[in-house]
């Protein structure tokens, strides 16, 4: 089997699980998302040992996984915003805890253990925000518009690669990756905008203009998530996060272009006053 072929089948099946487990209800929902939050925490910290750092990886996928929760729970409106401050003890602990662990690194296993945090649990926590809807007090859940900005980071994935491996010939950042190209990035955010069109007559709770506009944040944040996750492997010195998907490679491989579309997508969501 191809390596092309593997990577549509396996990239296609995970995406039917992934979209029907958000569409069938809250609950499944918020499973899901927790899961994965935790998974590529883990393969986020497990990058760390592979730089010889010592992340308090458990610790960290625990306030991880209470900032998820928190934020499934305040934006269902079950509990107040004053309850984030039981957050900051959590983070205090890190400190504390390297005190004792007699580690040759500490600040940089603090530092790792924090970015892992806020490079994945923040931004996979902002999926709460999305698909519970609290604009009209009334706290319906709707995975309609995280589904469209799901297909338009998987878009500019799949055009990106057809593309660059088809045509591309001007590499962009070859230091970073080699295999990325502008051929490639271009027919990306070609592809995202024709899906972001037919989000627009999918999911009608956005305007086709508002999906336009998210298909060209998702399509550039994508790039450079991709980017992101390409320096701090080409840096430790491994080519994939793991061995979760045949083609993908592991799971921070495969949502490591979401992790830095969903923080601008909300932004632009809030400030259109859309959610």
């Amino acid at each position: 089997m191809s390596e092309f072929l593997k990577r549509t089948i396996s990239g296609l099946l995970f995406v039917i699980v992934l979209a029907g487990a958000i569409y069938i209800d809250q609950i499944s929902f918020f499973i899901v998302f927790l899961s994965i939050t935790i998974a590529t925490m883990l393969e986020f910290y497990h990058l760390g040992l592979k730089a010889k750092l010592r992340p308090q990886s458990l610790l960290g996928v625990f306030i991880g996984m209470a900032f998820f929760t928190w934020s499934y729970f305040y934006s269902s409106g079950k509990i107040e915003l004053i309850t984030l401050f039981g957050i900051i003890p959590l983070l205090v602990s890190i400190f504390v805890v390297e005190l004792y662990r007699h580690q040759q690194k500490p600040m940089q296993n603090i530092a790792f253990t924090m970015l892992g945090i806020f490079y994945i649990a923040f931004p996979f926590s902002l999926t709460n925000f999305i698909t519970i809807n609290g604009a009209s007090y009334n706290m319906v859940y709707n995975p309609n518009i995280l589904l469209g900005v799901l297909f338009l980071a998987w878009a500019n994935d799949t055009g990106a690669y057809v593309v660059g491996v088809s045509m591309g010939k001007h590499k962009m950042i070859p230091r970073i990756s080699p295999k990325k190209s502008w051929e490639g990035f271009a027919g990306g955010i070609a592809v995202t905008l024709l899906v972001a069109w037919i989000n627009s007559m999918v999911f009608d709770e956005v305007s086709s203009r508002h999906w336009l506009v998210i298909g060209l944040i998702s399509s550039l944040m994508a790039v450079l998530g991709d980017l992101v996750e390409s320096m701090f492997k080409r840096s430790i010195g491994v080519k994939d996060s793991g061995k979760f998907l045949p083609g993908h490679g592991g799971l921070l491989d495969r949502f490591d272009a979401l992790i830095m579309v969903l923080p601008m997508v909300y932004v632009y969501l809030e400030v259109m006053m859309i959610i």
